[in-house]
């Protein structure tokens, strides 16, 4: 429990920072913009890349660990499915705030994710974390998209849109070049793994800022109901469904932990973001996102203790 707690520490304390930085206005929302898209199209698309590319994924349960993960996913979206009535009845879930207990419920962080495995596990949990964004993050995309069209902007799913989330997120293409270039044995000239390396190392450090800068602290003073229930069923239910799937499937030791702590990690950052622009409850996402985060600093330990 210390071991991971006193791991942990130094990723909280980064986003801690970037909260920090924001209040104090180092730089105004436009710099911060400018930084996350370099982030996300940039930093964290070459570092998933290089990490695909040099895995020894034989030494690795890609296919069981990636099998739970996304069992894990379509569980929950169909726990959430059944319980949409009852929540609308008792809670006055309309269908913009249902899109944000789904996005709640069922997107990770990925930025955090990457940082926690990798100051666990090194090399081997940055490895095993790439496979879990290649294994998560098209199902989750398509997912929050078809969600947000059918009850956020009460339309019919439309199938372009949803093939667009999917082709132009940079960590989907990156993974999948990554792993082309795994498979195909394909040896990229020494300068430019180097270059993809140094790029990539950046996106951890600019990652968890950035989570920090996004906390909006005063909206988890006063958590509405759902905003609770949305984060027992993603910090805790997520990571026993897909921890107990992984074991059904005889994963074990760091790639159950690391799967376990995927699954645990506190809702997208980018959840926001897609609610403001496709019709969802936006200040309800923002409440649920801060509340996970400032909640995930106790829950992720105690959830990697059961399964050590």
């Amino acid at each position: 429990m210390l071991t991971v707690v006193s791991s942990l520490a130094p990723v909280f304390l980064v986003i801690v920072l970037g909260a920090i930085l924001k209040a104090r206005q180092l730089m105004d929302d436009a710099g911060w913009v400018g930084l996350e898209r370099a982030t996300y199209y940039v930093f964290f698309p070459a570092m998933i890349m290089m990490t695909m590319a040099k895995a020894d994924l034989r030494t690795v349960p890609v296919f069981a660990m990636g099998f739970a993960l996304i069992a894990g996913i379509l569980l929950m979206t169909a726990l959430l499915l059944a319980l949409k009535p009852l929540l609308a009845r008792r809670m006055g879930v309309d269908g913009p705030a249902f899109t944000s207990v789904f996005q709640g419920a069922t997107r990770w962080n990925s930025f955090v994710a990457i940082a926690t495995a990798g100051a666990l596990y090194g090399q081997t949990g940055l490895t095993l974390t790439a496979i879990s964004v290649a294994a998560m993050i098209p199902l989750l995309n398509v997912l929050a998209v078809v969600m947000l069209q059918r009850y956020g902007q009460d339309k019919p799913i439309v199938l372009g849109p949803t093939l667009r989330a999917i082709v132009t997120n940079p960590f989907i293409w990156s993974s999948a070049i990554g792993i082309l270039l795994n498979v195909s044995g394909v040896s990229l000239p020494v300068i430019v793994m180097r270059f993809g390396d140094i790029i990539g190392a950046a996106a951890l450090g600019t990652g968890l800022l950035l989570v920090g800068a996004g906390l909006e602290v005063r909206k988890a003073l006063r958590p509405r109901p759902v905003t609770w229930l949305t984060t027992a069923l993603k910090l805790f239910l997520m990571p026993a469904m897909a921890g107990g799937i992984a074991m059904l499937l005889d994963v074990s030791g760091v790639p159950l932990q690391v799967a376990v702590l995927s699954a645990a990690m506190p809702t997208a950052s980018g959840s926001y973001i897609l609610a403001r622009q496709m019709g969802g409850n936006a200040p309800l996402m923002a409440e649920i996102l801060t509340v996970q985060t400032l909640i995930a600093v106790i829950t992720i330990p105690l959830v990697l203790t059961l399964v050590n």
